[in-house]
Parts: structure tokens; C-alpha cells; sequence
């Protein structure tokens, strides 16, 4: 089993920007199933279409596209749940994570598929800021809850209730790629006066010694409130 990659400084609270190393944080023991069963062929999770030339080296895209749902104001902060992604089928429960002696984010328990993590001292989904959730992409028995993450595509929703019995519903604006070894921290966990949510798994090639090479990243904004 491949030793977890973890951050080396905690990401700040609130809409700040976050610290580098964080963009492993939820890669703890991701590639299990495929060492497990390496027989199988196959190659990791699915993976979105590679951007063009324009959007890869464009503003950020967690800037909504033309005719994109428009941004709602923000929400008062209040403790996510549940979460929702109807295009991929994930319905799963939320549970909070937060730092650990050395100051490194926990994740979700490895033997728990169907849990995605909140960074609790971070921005709640649907407050102002970049809310943090984080999913398995596979343990020892096969796919967990964010395995297919990378099949989104823009204006698909996710889904988010809270515990003030709102749900907050964003519209997905891209879904990428990066290599662990130069991830965008300014680009994902940058500041921001909106309410927008990163979802983040493993993907890319898998290694039986390191695990996997990318991180899988999902942005969307707050769109809707139910």
C-alpha cells in the first residue's frame, strides 16, 4: 500500500488563500483496490476531457462560463451533512476533518467508501470562500464515493445540505487535472468574495510505489438554494 501524502502546513480558515501541500490532503492510501488487484488492468478513476489550449492557461475556471447558472449571494455559515451529485450518483454523509499533531489535515476513514470530508475550519458550503470536501477515489475493496468525479461536466449540480436545513445546490464550472508536483494552490484555494466549492479526489496514472500522480479537482459555484 503506498505511504499517504499530507500537507506540511494546514490550509487557512475562512476565503483566504491556502497553503501549498494541501492538494494531497485527501490521497491517504488512494490506489489500495489497484495494488490490492492490480490484475485487473485497470488504469485509475475516469478522468475529464484534457481543456483546450485557452482554457489551460485562461483565468480561473471557477469563473462561471457564458450562459453558466448566475452566482447567488452567499448563506450564512452552517455545518454540511450530506452531499449530492445526481450525475454520478453519489449521496453520501459528510463528516468534518480537521489537523492532527503535526498539523496535517485528517482524511476519511479508509474503510468508510460512501464518507466525504469537510474541512471543518475552512469555509462552510454556501458561505463566502472556497468550501473543501474531499473523497476517496478507491480503498482495498474497490471505487469509493468519488471514484467517477472526473465524469463531471459543467452545469452538472452538487448538492449540499446543512445542518440550518438548506441545501445549497452549485453548478459545476470545470473539472481538472493537475500534477501533484505542481499543483495551483492560488488557483484552487485562492480567495474569493463568492460562495464556490472544491471537490478534490486522486486520478491521473497510478504508481504501486507513490500511488497516484494527480489530483482530480471539481469547481463550482453557488447557484441555487433550496
Amino acid at each position: 500500500m503506498p505511504s499517504p501524502d499530507r500537507p506540511t502546513r494546514a490550509p487557512s480558515g475562512g476565503s483566504g488563500p491556502w497553503r501549498a501541500g494541501v492538494a494531497a490532503l485527501a490521497l491517504a492510501a488512494c490506489g489500495a483496490w489497484l495494488v490490492h488487484d492490480g490484475s485487473t488492468g485497470r488504469t485509475g478513476p475516469p478522468l475529464p476531457p484534457a481543456p483546450s489550449a485557452a482554457a489551460a492557461t485562461g483565468p480561473t475556471p471557477a469563473a462561471p462560463a457564458t450562459g453558466a447558472a448566475p452566482a447567488r449571494p452567499p448563506l450564512p455559515a452552517s455545518v454540511p451533512t450530506r452531499i449530492r451529485i445526481p450525475a454520478i450518483k453519489v449521496d453520501a454523509p459528510l463528516t468534518g476533518l480537521g489537523l492532527t499533531a503535526t498539523r496535517q489535515l485528517n482524511t476519511p476513514p479508509m474503510d468508510q467508501r460512501n464518507l466525504v470530508g469537510w474541512y471543518r475550519d475552512g469555509s462552510t458550503p454556501g458561505a463566502a470562500g472556497n468550501a473543501l470536501l474531499v473523497g476517496h477515489a478507491d480503498n482495498h475493496t474497490g471505487p469509493a464515493v468519488f471514484y467517477r468525479l472526473g465524469l463531471l461536466r459543467p452545469g452538472d449540480t452538487v448538492e449540499v445540505t446543512r445542518r440550518d436545513r438548506r441545501t445549497a445546490v452549485f453548478t459545476v464550472d470545470q473539472v481538472r487535472v493537475f500534477p501533484k508536483r505542481d499543483f495551483p494552490d492560488a488557483l484552487v484555494y485562492g480567495a474569493t468574495d463568492r460562495a464556490e466549492l472544491r471537490l478534490i479526489t486522486c486520478g491521473g496514472k497510478f504508481d504501486r510505489r507513490t500511488g497516484y500522480e494527480s489530483n482530480t479537482v471539481v469547481f463550482a459555484h453557488l447557484s441555487a438554494v433550496r
